[in-house]
């Protein structure tokens, strides 16, 4: 783990100046992203088909039927 110094000058480039800046304790961006991002459990029916649509996926994905696409465009 890296070293945290106090007292440490940072440079902020003006780039980042123009669009805003905001300086969080790490600790409370991760509260603030927890309670920012919304957790959903499936349970019962809906759990298993979501499993069973990953496995098969995932299946597809290692026998090689998967293509890559540039866009939303080049779907058939």
């Amino acid at each position: 783990m890296a070293k945290v110094l106090e007292n440490q000058i940072v440079k902020i480039p003006q780039s980042a100046l123009k669009k805003g800046v905001v300086l969080l304790d790490l600790e409370e961006y991760k509260k603030m992203r927890t309670r920012e991002v919304p957790t959903y459990y499936l349970e019962g029916k809906e759990a298993e088909e979501l499993d069973k649509l990953v496995e098969e996926g995932l299946r597809d994905y290692k026998q090689g039927k998967c293509k890559k696409i540039k866009s939303l465009a080049d779907l058939d």
